[in-house]
């Protein structure tokens, strides 16, 4: 059994999965399976999954549901229970992980704790121009090589070159509070069983920060990580993103907190009569 199982969740973007899927085909620590939590892709997800399993020799579980709209939630505990490791690592189709990314969640888990990544999002015309070389040679994440084609000089760009001392410094002064991301976050598959996974009402906003609220709430720590576990996040279109799926969950987020839920009756196990 893997030690580590990564849960990458997409829906009908083979082009960027195919870069994603090469970062995991490089990475230093090897011993983990790949879960992708397809929202209802059509058959060339299927075929470019294929194809990685035969070249890349990558342990990928494809795990398909109908598609059904923007219905995230559902294919990620559906995704969770399929996991077979007792840890898990969260991610999307569209967040290149770099070579480094599996190794720090697992040397940084921690029994009661979870971890709370970041994300480095690269505008349109980088994103589409990152190749299987720009993966594979950790181009991607190459502050130099991504000035060259046109990425502005900004204090995020830490997030790509901090390591060691630094990484560690920037993690314990950032004001950003760790929560839990679905871009890069992970923990232990019994926590995350025992609040019942996401809240399957919530459409796209938050449902990943619901999550972590309800760990908190069950007693689980989060733990910053946000210099250390890097990936860079392609960017694209946002069509299923509407006032009234944000406005939702977050009357479902204020609810959670006020009573400080640690279960959901809509998660993987339906409680609903």
């Amino acid at each position: 059994m893997s030690k580590l199982s990564v849960i990458i969740s997409t829906y009908n973007a083979e082009a960027w999965l195919e870069k994603v899927l090469w970062g995991y085909s490089c990475q230093t620590f090897k011993d983990f399976e790949i879960v992708i939590a397809d929202d209802g892709s059509g058959p060339k997800t299927k075929t470019l999954i294929d194809a990685f399993r035969s070249e890349y020799k990558l342990d990928i579980n494809h795990v398909w549901q109908e598609d059904d709209g923007f219905q995230k939630s559902r294919i990620l505990n559906k995704a969770v229970v399929a996991c077979k490791s007792e840890y898990i690592v969260m991610s999307d189709g569209d967040c290149i992980p770099r070579a480094d990314f599996m190794e720090i969640h697992a040397t940084q888990k921690e029994a009661g704790y979870f971890l709370s990544g970041g994300y480095f999002m690269l505008p349109m015309d980088i994103s589409v121009k990152i190749d299987e070389n720009d993966v594979l040679s950790g181009n991607c994440f190459d502050v130099k090589w991504l000035k060259a084609n046109g990425l502005k000089s900004s204090f995020k760009n830490n997030k790509l070159n901090a390591r060691g001392f630094k990484s560690t410094l920037l993690n314990t002064i950032t004001p950003t509070k760790p929560s839990w991301n679905g871009h890069n976050a992970s923990g232990w598959k019994k926590d995350i069983v025992a609040i019942n996974g996401f809240d399957e009402r919530m459409q796209y906003g938050g449902q990943d920060r619901e999550l972590g609220e309800r760990l908190v709430n069950y007693g689980i720590k989060p733990k910053q990580i946000r210099y250390s576990a890097v990936c860079v996040h392609l960017d694209h279109k946002r069509g299923y993103k509407t006032p009234e799926s944000i406005n939702k969950n977050l009357a479902i987020r204020a609810t959670t907190k006020q009573n400080k839920l640690k279960r959901t009756a809509f998660g993987i196990e339906k409680d609903i009569k």
